[in-house]
């Protein structure tokens, strides 16, 4: 087996056949352990990394960087071709920092490309990118905001400060998975101290890779926003909020309604007038009285659902 693919490399003339003959087991195994780390980091086929290798003598860094070009320049051709493919399946990626969270929506053709670590990594720079945006839009802020992203101001925000474009980043994974992909939507919430921004999402998946940041992924996500009556220990914010976040998430609300609404049944969509989700005795309005919470916003993602443009506030 070894001769064949050295015969084979050979007669491709990357590299002179002399030097093959020379080559110590130790070298082989060496090229052999180059090759695997090399596919590992860019998910691409063992032919390229091959090729990237012997056409940079060996070096991981130059090898690495010539394959992603390749990889971005053929996802551009492929986005090209691959453009009016439905993108039902793929992931909602979400990340609370302090008082600000951001929520976004990016899709695929199959689940099957969803659970892939490179998609989910895309996933997880679009939802940086989108914090980032959000964290310098949201400066010296003295009340709540909510805004909204479309698909072509997401393309056009960078993964970080002097970062590639999420277009760019998009294309690049296209080029490596072979899949349509489309930056859908994204929303952000940033509010003054005196609130509270709890995130929830279900569905999640399995973590594939080691994440750069707390980002949560799933096919359904939601944000919610409350204002604190009084102060209230982080552990118990944290876990009533994680409720309500799961209520919007099953009961679907359609706006947020008043504590004194009547609740109307099940086809209420008053989010406070709603049954509560984990305890069906009570109102969602009467379960957050006692502690002194009061709900200002919310905003809910499912994945692939239909959607009318919605407005910033």
């Amino acid at each position: 087996m070894q001769r064949v693919v050295l015969g084979a490399v050979a007669r491709t003339g990357l590299w002179p056949p002399a030097r093959l003959f020379r080559a110590t087991p130790r070298a082989l195994a060496a090229d052999k352990e180059a090759l695997m780390r090399l596919r590992r980091k860019t998910g691409l086929s063992f032919v390229h990394c091959r090729q990237a290798l012997l056409r940079f003598e060996g070096d991981m860094g130059q090898a690495e960087a010539w394959l992603n070009e390749q990889a971005q320049k053929e996802g551009w051709s492929k986005a090209t071709k691959l453009q009016g493919r439905r993108t039902k399946e793929g992931l909602i990626g979400l990340l609370r920092e302090g008082n600000a969270a951001v929520m976004v929506e990016v899709n695929c053709e199959t689940d099957f490309v969803a659970r892939n670590v490179k998609f989910q990594q895309l996933v997880q720079q679009v939802v940086l990118g989108t914090m980032s945006h959000c964290r310098g839009a949201a400066e010296q802020l003295t009340s709540y905001t909510k805004h909204f992203l479309k698909p072509d101001e997401l393309s056009q925000l960078r993964t970080g400060p002097g970062g590639s474009l999420l277009s760019d980043q998009m294309a690049l994974a296209i080029g490596k998975l072979g899949e349509n992909m489309t930056l859908r939507r994204a929303a952000w919430l940033a509010a003054p101290e005196d609130c509270y921004i709890a995130s929830y999402v279900h569905g999640s998946l399995p973590a594939s890779a080691p994440p750069a940041a707390a980002v949560a992924m799933g096919k359904y996500g939601a944000l919610v926003a409350c204002r604190l009556a009084e102060p209230c220990p982080e552990a118990s914010l944290r876990d009533v909020g994680r409720k309500l976040a799961q209520h919007v998430v099953g009961m679907a609300p359609l706006s947020v309604g008043s504590a004194e609404d009547e609740p109307g049944g099940e086809t209420e969509t008053r989010m406070l007038a709603q049954t509560f989700l984990l305890d069906p005795s009570v109102t969602l309005g009467q379960y957050i009285q006692p502690h002194g919470l009061a709900v200002l916003d919310f905003v809910r993602f499912e994945c692939g659902e239909e959607i009318e443009q919605p407005r910033a506030e």
